[in-house]
């Protein structure tokens, strides 16, 4: 069996000192360009894997990061999770998955992870911090990129969309489509993300001069089953909608299920768009129009920002914002005459 590359290895095929090699792939910024691109794709071409135990007693790090969701069953995290895994490893470290589903013991237990050097820095998309006193303090200065969910008032550097951008662009579509009772099934209010989405709404349909009745605000969890409760309160009304926002896909199939149930065609009768873009989305039937994000790159980024800051670096102040396209696919349809 041929023994694994060496770090003296790559040094000796590009020319380099070894100290050069350790210190490019150790992400140490010392390193400029274009060596440090030179020397990762050699360690890439040779397969180079880093003896991690060895480094870990040298640098007194995990050599690991934790990236936090509110659930890991939400197919929706897998392709960020892809652009963080891809990013880390490249650099040298393994991603550590975190689980919480909304519970705040859970959520410290993987705050207390990183105080105690089991994960060097967290990449979080949970949209909040555990409602403890003098927490935020606690970790105001710990390696945290905050991915999609805003945290306010913590200081974390951010990996964000124009949530309110892309709901007020699909809501126009259904404008667009002469749809006129338009409807919007939200996130879980009042976080800053399913706020920032309603706005979004809102800020269309008053653009428009058009009327949001009462009931037409359904507050949701993007949970699938909440979709189809969701759409049946909006059915009991007076007036329902003949178009639906919905705040996330899951939700939204959860919305045309129940259409479907009371005897509804989509797009016939009913136009709805979701948002997020899941795998799902396009398989659905009809395929779903729905705000995408680009969320391998999301996933990149943040990891990106964190080895920054694991570097030394300074925490940017401002946010990378990401865009957003509307796909316009088969559930949106003109309003019925």
């Amino acid at each position: 069996m041929n023994e694994r590359p060496k770090i003296k290895d790559i040094a000796e095929r590009l020319g380099v000192s070894a100290a050069t090699v350790s210190r490019a792939l150790s992400d140490s910024g010392l390193v400029a360009e274009p060596t440090l691109s030179r020397i990762r794709e050699v360690a890439r071409e040779m397969n180079y894997r880093p003896n991690v135990s060895a480094r870990n007693l040298r640098t007194q790090r995990a050599m690991a990061v934790l990236m936090v969701v509110r659930d890991v069953g939400n197919p929706f995290y897998l392709e960020i999770l892809k652009g963080v895994e891809a990013t880390a490893r490249a650099a040298g470290y393994s991603v550590l998955m975190g689980n919480t589903e909304n519970d705040s013991d859970r959520e410290v237990e993987y705050f207390d992870m990183l105080r105690d050097g089991h994960a060097d820095g967290m990449i979080l998309m949970t949209g909040k911090l555990p409602a403890r006193d003098g927490f935020v303090d606690s970790v105001a200065d710990a390696p945290i990129v905050v991915a999609l969910e805003e945290i306010r008032d913590a200081g974390f550097p951010h990996v964000m969309i124009d949530n309110e951008g892309a709901a007020r662009d699909a809501v126009e579509h259904l404008i667009g489509l002469g749809h006129k009772r338009i409807a919007h099934v939200s996130g879980p209010v009042p976080e800053i993300m399913s706020v920032s989405r309603r706005n979004g709404y809102r800020a269309a349909m008053q653009a428009a001069g058009l009327a949001i009745p009462d009931g037409y605000e359904p507050v949701g969890d993007y949970l699938l089953h909440t979709g189809q409760r969701l759409c049946r309160e909006l059915f009991e009304l007076p007036q329902p909608p003949t178009a639906i926002f919905v705040a996330n896909d899951e939700m939204a199939f959860g919305v045309i299920h129940e259409l479907r149930r009371l005897g509804l065609d989509v797009p016939g009768d009913v136009s709805v768009v979701g948002f997020d873009d899941l795998f799902l989305s396009e398989a659905f039937y009809p395929p779903l129009t729905t705000v995408s994000q680009p969320r391998t790159e999301i996933g990149r980024a943040a990891m990106n920002m964190l080895l920054d800051m694991l570097a030394g670096g300074l925490t940017p102040r401002k946010p990378a914002m990401l865009p957003t396209t509307l796909k316009v696919r088969g559930t949106t349809a003109p309003a019925p005459k």
